[in-house]
């Protein structure tokens, strides 16, 4: 059995360490709450913005078609990944990182734009390429930090140097729930066919002048979303796992208490029974 002395000082080190974690969850919790508000105020606007581009598409003519639905195929893909720069947050940075190590993209085709340094690492790994590192914007996201990524993969895309661009990020469903999602932006997925679906688009200027006016800004936005639905995101696993962390640490501390007083008392008990038996020996 362990000594008095050394379950003292565990004891001490996983009640510091309880004590780290306690305040690093309060601190989750204020951050989420803002980053929930924002989340939840933009996401209509970033899934409708999905959904109108793409019907906007799927009504247009052939040629506009061509352009926006169909990547050169001897391009690269380019993959935004968007976790988080510090770790403590569960399977949050891990769960991202799976939706490309797990998909069938190959790492020698495959371009990462990386918006956050732990997924990143963990890609980087499996022999894929991190093209960008832009991960400072995770800490504050702005909409100009997603407009400029926006403009350098349309220019990508127009050349023919990308053929697809992807987002990979994690959507906020509420504080306990969390799902890592990939969407691919462009080229966009077609509707499925109806009446409706069929019917051609009136555009005022032409097609391709709306459209490319349009698309820079779809994409800047669903970018600009994902930024701050993964930030709600990871703050929302940050509070968990250091509630968790919380939690075992006190249980910790329970156990190592209880077993303290044991050893204290059979030590206790121990010297009590040599001065007794020092007592009868002199008597």
């Amino acid at each position: 059995m362990a000594s008095t002395r050394d379950i003292k000082r565990r004891r001490a080190s996983i009640m510091s360490t309880g004590q780290i974690t306690k305040a690093m969850k309060l601190v989750s919790t204020v951050k989420l709450q803002k980053a929930k508000l924002r989340a939840e105020e933009a996401k209509p606007y970033f899934s409708n913005l999905y959904d109108t581009i793409t019907a906007m598409l799927s009504r247009s003519d052939a040629d506009v078609k061509r352009k926006y639905m169909n990547g050169n195929p001897d391009g690269k893909t380019a993959v935004i990944l968007i976790s988080s720069n510090r770790g403590l947050a569960g399977g949050y940075n891990q769960n991202v990182a799976k939706l490309i190590t797990g998909s069938k993209l190959k790492p020698e085709n495959t371009w990462i734009y990386s918006i956050g340094r732990k997924a990143a690492e963990l890609v980087e790994k499996r022999g894929y390429t991190v093209k960008e590192d832009l991960s400072e914007i995770i800490n504050a996201p702005l909409y100009s930090d997603a407009s400029h990524l926006a403009e350098t993969l349309m220019k990508g895309f127009e050349s023919g140097e990308i053929k697809e661009i992807y987002v990979a990020f994690t959507i906020f469903r509420n504080t306990v729930s969390h799902v890592p999602t990939m969407l691919r932006l462009i080229p966009t997925d077609e509707f499925e066919d109806t009446e409706i679906d069929n019917l051609l688009m009136n555009f005022e200027p032409g097609p391709e002048e709306a459209l490319a006016a349009i698309m820079p800004k779809y994409v800047s936005g669903e970018i600009y979303g994902a930024l701050i639905e993964s930030l709600a995101s990871e703050n929302g696993a940050r509070m968990q796992a250091m509630d968790n962390a919380t939690n075992n640490a006190e249980e910790m501390i329970d156990k190592l208490t209880l077993q303290y007083n044991r050893a204290r008392q059979g030590a206790i008990t121990q010297e009590l029974t040599e001065i007794i038996a020092g007592a009868n020996a002199i008597n």
